[in-house]
């Protein structure tokens, strides 16, 4: 839209230009004065600046990491007022994690984890996929297990170097254990309790949550640096989980179990205060990243739908880069009109100084070529 925009002032320019050109030669009768105004005469700063201008931005947001899908996104991105985002896989890892164990009856921390990893090595559940990785983070020697028996979604139940261990919901272990009922800790809102019980007896619990990126903090902070007056956090999840994710973030507006038809209401409601970005991951936020004003993709681990609805595609795993694109695109837009202007006053007064016979038709030519140097070099400062 900017680069049409000085297409249709070139054509004024064109028009000034004609006249200052004939108002020399009427007022002196001189030829030479209609030669040095036309030669000198660049329209330059409005058809080559302003595109070098979004090129520089365009591939210095590509050398960070962000892919942007032309010059308009560009343009739109550095009006842009409003963030929604999702939360999982965007502004959380997308996946559950070890986030603290609570031991019974005087056993080890890690070797509860450690008998409990071990075990799940023979499940195929995500849950136990994420214990025995948080056990192996902490270098903790695993043991092959034997006579394990899954019962699907609930839990597994085997013998590990000579223990009988029962890993899954309290619910599963209890019936196990065949306990009326089991101690339960209070757990905040997301959080997956993991019961583990050792030869016969509760040894202890797991939490797994979602956990917050370590660099969402920043980034948000970095997002409102850069212009974004409202954050709204939209999510397919559980309320009270968003709610604790906005409430650790700063995010003042959240909206939980939210359907896909859901976002898009919103990205189109946020639509009136101003331009809106929308930021997600996965299959169920393409229609809502289509919907936006810029829709911008986690891109190594989205799906592919939402890269292909987007505007702009993270390539690398870090949402600081989305208040880092959002400088970088207005910094390439001010510096496109910068060029502008500064290039057509500099062209407006030669052609005057040309026209008062102050600048010989060679000695324009030189002049002209100066400005056109000058304005296109100003514009590839975008690349920085």
């Amino acid at each position: 839209p900017l680069v049409r925009l000085a297409d249709r002032y070139a054509v004024g320019f064109l028009f000034l230009t004609l006249v200052m050109a004939a108002a020399a030669y009427l007022a002196t009768g001189d030829h030479l004065r209609i030669l040095a105004v036309l030669v000198v005469a660049t329209p330059c700063p409005l058809i080559l600046a302003v595109p070098v201008a979004l090129m520089s931005g365009l591939s210095r947001a590509a050398g960070r990491g962000v892919l942007l899908k032309g010059g308009p996104v560009l343009e739109r991105l550095s009006r842009a007022h409003t963030l929604v985002i999702d939360k999982t896989g965007t502004l959380t890892h997308g996946h559950a994690e070890l986030s603290g164990i609570a031991v019974h009856g005087g056993h080890d921390e890690n070797e509860v984890l450690r008998l409990a990893a071990s075990l799940d090595q023979a499940s195929g559940h995500v849950i136990a996929a994420s214990i025995t990785a948080a056990a192996r983070h902490r270098h903790l020697a695993l043991t092959e297990p034997a006579q394990a028996r899954e019962t699907a979604g609930e839990g597994i139940a085997g013998r590990v170097g000579g223990h009988r261990v029962i890993v899954g919901g309290p619910e599963y272990v209890r019936r196990k254990l065949g306990r009326a009922r089991l101690a339960r800790p209070q757990v905040a809102a997301g959080t997956v309790t993991v019961a583990v019980a050792i030869d016969g007896k509760l040894a202890g619990y797991l939490f797994l949550a979602d956990s917050i990126r370590p660099e969402a903090r920043g980034a948000l902070a970095a997002i409102r640096r850069a212009g974004i007056a409202n954050v709204v956090l939209a999510s397919g999840d559980a309320r009270p989980v968003v709610a604790r994710i906005a409430t650790e973030l700063g995010i003042a507006e959240a909206h939980g179990e939210l359907s896909p038809e859901d976002k898009v209401r919103i990205v189109l409601a946020e639509r009136q205060r101003g331009p809106v970005i929308m930021a997600g991951d996965g299959v169920n936020d393409a229609p809502a990243l289509a919907a936006a004003d810029i829709g911008i993709a986690m891109g190594v681990r989205g799906s592919p739908a939402s890269s292909e609805a987007a505007d702009a595609v993270l390539l690398t795993d870090r949402i600081d880069r989305i208040g880092e694109s959002v400088m970088i695109a207005r910094r390439s837009l001010a510096i496109a009109r910068q060029s502008v202007m500064a290039g057509l006053g500099l062209s407006v007064t030669a052609m005057l100084a040309a026209a008062f016979g102050q600048l010989p038709p060679v000695q324009g030519a030189l002049v002209q070529e100066a400005i056109d140097l000058a304005v296109i070099l100003n514009a590839l400062r975008a690349l920085r």
